[in-house]
């Protein structure tokens, strides 16, 4: 998938994407990026609102497991079961946030169980990033819910 490919599908499924003026700057198999910038995040402080750095920070690793799970030609349904943001500065500019799996090698088994279970979950991270320097943290376990090959998708 590529990242306009990706971006697409976000402003798509996911109307908050369009909302947050969500880019798609990259889509990899190990790691996924995206951006927004300040006016359409701004809070009464004018820094990034809270709630925006962190629906940035799931959409992030929400599209790493989406592209690997379509890479995967496995059509499930994601969603977040929990998560814990950590902010460690305000963010004055435009911001990013870089998703990756916690554990690298936690996938194999991930898609064993869905595939015997139906059912998986797994945890993905990301790091927010405002002037080049890291300016929040992000962790969340993630449950994919299998129903078949990807060219039956009903979905994200």
């Amino acid at each position: 998938m590529t990242p306009s490919e990706l971006q697409a599908y976000l402003r798509t499924h996911i109307p908050l994407s369009a909302a947050m003026q969500v880019e798609v700057e990259s889509a990899e198999w190990d790691h996924g990026l995206l951006r927004a910038s300040l006016a359409p995040n701004i809070n009464h402080r004018d820094t990034v609102f809270g709630g925006s750095a962190s629906a940035l920070s799931i959409l992030a690793a929400w599209s790493l497991l989406h592209v690997r799970l379509r890479s995967s030609g496995i059509a499930s349904r994601l969603v977040i079961q929990s998560n814990r943001m950590d902010y460690l500065r305000p963010i004055g500019g435009s911001f990013s946030a870089r998703s990756s799996l916690e554990e690298a090698d936690q996938w194999p088994g991930f898609l064993r169980l869905l595939e015997r279970r139906g059912r998986a979950r797994l945890t993905a991270t990301a790091e927010l990033i405002a002037e080049g320097e890291v300016a929040g943290l992000f962790s969340g376990e993630f449950v994919a819910l299998g129903y078949g090959n990807a060219s039956t998708d009903r979905g994200g």
